[in-house]
């Protein structure tokens, strides 16, 4: 048996301390699923205000009086917290990062009342990304890989590779990166990387400057020894086009060996019909007729009319046009005409929420819509629903997918990125789902269509939503790839 690995996984967010989206849980998920294959895996992420001392009986490991962390000109200092996050056999260790002037905040990014990023965000990351490889000298424990997730983390490759090049502590340490969206880079005015510390040769288009901007992204796709993203098929299309690549596909392309899809898993302890406590009743594969009755209390939910001879449409998003929101607009009268309920859990665009009211108004028995964010209510949906719309212009891998599919809920998707890796197009009695390819309202409302004429063959219908419910996504693989790659790259 091999030497278990130590693995330092660093993230901006983790549920269920902070959470704006599905990195907090991935970065909640995926370090237990590795801790359960038998490493040493710990997490570090921001101490933001709202993270509840007593509630998650977080304590002091190290207070970093003594140790300046360098942001600019200044130097700024913080101590580390600790927690845990379990599951039925394992608990990880959380360590936080805390420092009032820059995660003493309501907000992760930006400020809940304005909506509006923190002016700051370039300096709150130099301090963590410094902070994170501080920490980790103060602790004395060394990991074999320090994976860092997403624009936030971005700097610690180029940290690991430059400042501390020549640290023996950081010598025999991989970097691994993982891309959760390609849209999100971090990309600040020039001025920021002096703020960095990082070496000024390196502020050059071959290496961390972009279109005259420092990007956190782009640094760590330079300096990482892998980088990894969330499906096969995302892995592709970032490294073919400009617009999959938002501007990058040319180093990705270029570090294309370097580059692994590792699809995404599901959470089963979260999201299981048959254990699930915020359903109105659960049920499995065996008694998938227990369905039925999350429908009648959804319906009921949105002041909707049951009818058992019509298919209701759930959809959970963030209202933008990435997740295709400004196609559902496009189609939603085509929509309508057809005999179907739909149901939206979601917020974002300001605009996207006010045309959707002006929908709901319009369509008062067909339609029901809640802004915001429940989690009860979107287990619900995945529950209650018939089918589950996921029309995105691109998506990295998307989860909503997969949670339908443990549910008996059909996804109705675009085959792009890890939508059209999970789900397999309804044909023959095989399939899981039903996909449309053209980015276009007219597709998507052909899509349903084809749902929908499925959905009145009953006996066809419970072999989809079966087919659907057999499959596995469970953490367990992607843990595996992960560990095989942390080793294969110990090997360099």
């Amino acid at each position: 048996m091999s030497k278990p690995l130590n693995i330092l996984f660093v993230s901006s967010e983790v549920d269920p301390f902070a959470k704006t989206g599905g990195l907090a849980d991935v970065s909640s998920s995926l370090p237990k699923a590795i801790k359960e294959s038998g490493h040493e895996i710990r997490i570090m992420m921001p101490r933001y205000r709202f993270i509840s001392e007593r509630k998650f009986k977080l304590h002091d490991i190290i207070r970093l009086k003594d140790i300046p962390i360098p942001v600019g000109e200044a130097a700024e200092l913080g101590n580390v917290k600790s927690s845990f996050i379990s599951n039925l056999k394992d608990k990880v260790q959380v360590y936080f990062l805390d420092n009032a002037k820059y995660f003493g905040r309501d907000g992760v990014y930006q400020s809940p009342a304005s909506k509006k990023d923190y002016q700051d965000n370039d300096e709150r990351f130099i301090f963590f990304c410094r902070g994170v490889l501080e920490t980790l000298k103060r602790l004395g424990w060394q990991p074999d890989i320090i994976h860092c997730n997403d624009w936030q983390a971005g700097l610690i490759p180029g940290y690991v590779k430059t400042v501390y090049g020549d640290d023996a502590f950081f010598k025999s340490i991989k970097t691994v990166f993982t891309i959760h969206n390609m849209a999100y880079q971090g990309a600040f005015p020039g001025d920021s990387f002096q703020k960095s510390g990082l070496p000024k040769e390196i502020f050059v288009p071959e290496g961390v400057e972009a279109y005259g901007k420092f990007n956190f992204l782009k640094t760590a796709l330079y300096f990482a020894d892998a980088i990894t993203t969330v499906s096969k098929k995302y892995a592709e299309e970032i490294c073919a086009s400009d617009e999959m690549g938002a501007g990058l596909n040319g180093l990705l392309a270029h570090r294309k060996k370097d580059l692994h899809g590792i699809l995404n898993g599901i959470d089963y302890h979260i999201w299981n019909p048959l254990t699930d406590e915020l359903i109105y009743r659960k049920y499995d594969v065996k008694s998938i007729e227990a369905k039925i009755d999350n429908k009648k209390a959804l319906v009921k939910r949105f002041n909707l009319e049951y009818n058992d001879t019509i298919p209701l449409v759930g959809a959970i998003s963030r209202l933008v046009d990435q997740k295709g929101f400004d196609l559902v607009l496009e189609a939603m009268d085509d929509l309508m005409k057809l005999d179907l309920q739909f149901v939206l859990l979601g917020a974002g665009d300001h605009k996207i929420e006010k045309k959707f009211e002006s929908y709901q108004k319009k369509y008062p028995s067909k339609m029901g819509v809640f802004f915001g964010f429940d989690d009860e209510l979107a287990h619900l949906i995945e529950a209650g629903s018939d089918m589950f719309l996921m029309p995105s212009r691109y998506e990295p891998c998307g989860l909503n997918q997969m949670y339908s599919m443990r549910y008996g809920t059909v996804p109705v998707v675009r085959a792009t990125g890890g939508l059209d890796d999970t789900v397999e197009d309804y044909a023959g009695g095989k399939g899981t789902g039903v996909k449309f390819e053209k980015y276009d309202p007219k597709e998507l409302v052909k899509a349903v269509h084809r749902a929908m004429k499925i959905y009145h063959q009953p006996d066809e219908w419970k072999k989809l939503m079966r087919n659907g419910m057999a499959k596995d996504f469970s953490w367990e693989h992607s843990a595996r790839q992960y560990a095989a790659l942390y080793r294969e790259l110990l090997k360099q």
